[in-house]
């Protein structure tokens, strides 16, 4: 399974950038709104399989590791989580002016993969994945009352807490009082992180 989503991943990553060097990023973006009506249906799926801000995260994360330079703190003004709007307006309106009066196209979703990558050689990746990105901003709305998602089969859980170690979203929380595992859809990317180092097998996608 591991090595299948890995494909998955990598081959939306060439998408990507084969649409942005041949000046398609509409087409991009066009992929993005309909993941958003997916959203509502299945989850955040494009954060966690599409994205290839999210992709280039991972060996992100894996070297800042190595490197031993991950903090766990965010800075304070990132805390409230508004940056994430603030950016996803500033975006619009820096390819709209720059449309508009330079007649050209920014190419925002280079600069926001630049940053990804260079905001997870510092913090954990939930830090750009909750607090930063404006696209996950939006996908969290939608995302919130996701028909499908990631759940705890709570008779079956342990409180082993494996599955909050390896959540890149820190979506999912084992709960002081019932030591079981809960899931926050909102946040969750369905990437199956948790449902892979499950010892009891008591994370499902599901209703």
């Amino acid at each position: 399974m591991k090595h299948i989503i890995s494909a998955v991943r990598i081959l939306f990553l060439a998408l990507f950038l084969f649409l942005v060097l041949n000046g398609k990023m509409i087409i991009w973006l066009a992929l993005f709104a309909v993941s958003l009506i997916g959203a509502l249906l299945f989850g955040r799926v494009y954060c966690g399989y599409v994205c290839p801000m999210n992709t280039l995260m991972i060996p992100a994360e894996w070297l800042s590791k190595k490197l031993n330079i991950q903090t766990d703190d965010p800075p304070k003004w990132l805390r409230s989580g508004k940056f994430a709007w603030f950016a996803l307006v500033g975006s619009v309106a820096a390819m709209l002016l720059a449309k508009r009066i330079l007649h050209k196209n920014i190419p925002i979703l280079l600069i926001w993969l630049v940053a990804s990558i260079l905001m997870t050689l510092r913090y954990k990746p939930a830090v750009f994945h909750n607090l930063i990105c404006p696209f996950g901003a939006i996908q969290k709305v939608f995302g919130r009352a996701a028909k499908f998602s990631k759940r705890v089969k709570k008779e079956s859980c342990i409180g082993c807490k494996l599955c909050e170690n390896v959540c890149p979203s820190e979506a999912i929380e084992v709960k002081s009082i019932e030591k079981k595992a809960e899931i926050e859809t909102s946040i969750c990317l369905q990437c199956s992180n948790c449902q892979q180092v499950c010892p009891k097998d008591a994370i499902h996608y599901s209703k």
